[in-house]
């Protein structure tokens, strides 16, 4: 049983690296708190798949490219006009996320009948318990997710471009970086990552509104543990919270387990307001 709980522990921890590293992605480059994260995490995918009856590689490839677009349409013709106003910013993001999360829900996009199916209906025998092809490649694309990011973000010139606003925006300024137009991608990679996340999370369950705000909450509490913007962070943090999850649901009980996130919160704005790994100043030094 140990040895099965510390298996599903870790993909757990996967499962939520996936589900924050593109919010973290957004933050950490634009300083834009993308509360719409949770309505971009996955509905498009389902309209591909069950309304235009698409192929489900078409229609997961396509969702992704059709969320980076949204992502980029939202920054363009709505945060750009209050970026810097974080209270603005938030309002904003939360208030697009919302009515997408209502719309699907008014015109019957979801319920417990719908799903995305899986890649292959196997499973394999480790450590004593049975773990499906699914929840395997959560693992495999996680680990590629983040390789991928480190690669693309340390040896193509949109990267390094990436990297330099995210440390010294008025000096990338100088160098001829265009921050809007890094803002932009940093909100369409970060929506494009959602969508890469709700692809191979969400064959594990059903599509449901709350779903979407589940998602957030987990996303803002990886992060902030974290610390907002870093990459680092964010996966020892979702190391820490996925274990505590699987351990608290197996010797405790299901209903703790978002408890565990939000405890995990108020603990760490407690004793580091910043996160384990924020560069952000701390309160003292604000005051």
């Amino acid at each position: 049983m140990f040895a099965g709980t510390i298996v599903f522990a870790l993909i757990n921890s996967f499962i939520l690296i996936l589900m924050a590293i593109g919010f973290n992605l957004t933050f950490g480059i634009s300083g834009v708190a993308n509360f719409a994260y949770g309505a971009l995490y996955a509905y498009m995918s389902w309209t591909m798949l069950n309304l235009l009856h698409l192929p489900f590689w078409a229609s997961a490839a396509l969702s992704i490219v059709l969320t980076m677009i949204s992502g980029a349409m939202m920054y363009r013709f709505v945060l750009l006009r209050v970026r810097g106003q974080a209270l603005s910013e938030v309002i904003a993001t939360f208030g697009i996320g919302l009515a997408i999360l209502e719309l699907f829900r008014y015109l019957g996009l979801v319920g417990f009948e719908y799903t995305l199916p899986v890649f292959w209906n196997e499973s394999f025998m480790i450590a004593g318990a049975y773990v499906d092809i699914q929840r395997i490649a959560i693992v495999l694309i996680g680990l590629m997710l983040v390789l991928g990011l480190w690669l693309f973000t340390h040896f193509t010139s949109t990267g390094l471009a990436f990297r330099g606003i995210a440390q010294d925006e008025r000096t990338a300024l100088t160098f001829g970086i265009d921050s809007d137009w890094i803002a932009t991608l940093s909100v369409s990679f970060g929506a494009g990552l959602a969508a890469i996340a709700a692809t191979i999370i969400i064959p594990l369950g059903s599509i449901a509104p709350n779903e979407g705000y589940d998602v957030l909450i987990k996303a803002l509490a990886i992060c902030i543990i974290g610390g907002l913007g870093s990459t680092g962070g964010v996966i020892v943090a979702g190391f820490i919270v996925g274990f505590a999850e699987r351990f608290t649901d197996t010797y405790i009980g299901s209903q703790w387990t978002m408890i565990v996130s939000l405890a995990a919160i108020l603990l760490v704005l407690a004793i580091k307001p910043s996160g384990l790994f924020g560069q952000q100043k701390e309160l003292e030094e604000r005051i």
